[in-house]
């Protein structure tokens, strides 16, 4: 049975419950319960959280009480992780957090504080634009965030960004086999699926 590492928050849980229904021949193991052993997983799927702790970011914060809800014992976790399954080209799919993780992992910085981009928790009210290469394309997400992506690491192509203001909305590692990450919650509504289908795709192909 393939196995997917992860971390999920406790309030998040009954989302990630919701999506994993549709899927009972993946077994999810969450690091926030217990140890994972790494290299017997097939995917990593990073999700939502707090902002990443200052030791594990790329560049200098002028101003660290900017930085909220920090988890050192996460961050080190996501950080390994990220590092082990990109070495061994297995699927990723990143999500909020996630792909702040994902762009810090492989060299780039994030915007530590923006404004604005709390409000679209639970409805597709952010509308995006999409480059030519996106092959998940919607009008508008459910993106809620505090931090996001400035410089992008090498091998990260945006496929969406906010129609307001730029904030990266969907990129992809190409340097990987399967690397895509999102700042938006396709786990809190059906429309964003085929999201989890392409990845879960990726699993049951092998990567």
């Amino acid at each position: 049975m393939p196995s997917i590492a992860t971390w999920i928050r406790q309030c998040d849980e009954h989302w990630f419950t919701l999506i994993f229904s549709r899927y009972p021949h993946l077994r999810v193991h969450n690091a926030r319960l217990g140890p994972v052993e790494l290299c017997r997983m097939d995917a990593l799927m990073l999700t939502g959280g707090g902002d990443i702790s200052v030791n594990f970011l790329r560049q200098q914060v002028a101003d660290p009480s900017l930085i909220v809800d920090a988890d050192c014992a996460r961050d080190a976790w996501e950080f390994t992780a990220a590092r082990e399954l990109l070495s061994s080209g297995k699927p990723i799919l990143a999500i909020c957090r996630g792909l702040q993780v994902l762009n810090v992992a492989t060299g780039g910085t994030l915007h530590i504080d923006i404004p604005g981009h709390e409000n679209f928790e639970r409805e597709n009210v952010q509308p995006l634009r999409h480059s030519s290469k996106a092959i998940h394309r919607f009008a508008a997400v459910n993106s809620s965030h505090h931090q996001a992506l400035e410089r992008l690491a090498e091998g990260m192509e945006v496929e969406a960004w906010s129609a307001s203001d730029g904030i990266v909305e969907q990129a992809r590692l190409q340097s990987h086999p399967y690397a895509l990450g999102v700042q938006y919650h396709p786990e809190r509504d059906q429309l964003y699926l085929p999201l989890f289908s392409g990845f879960f795709d990726q699993i049951r192909d092998g990567g």
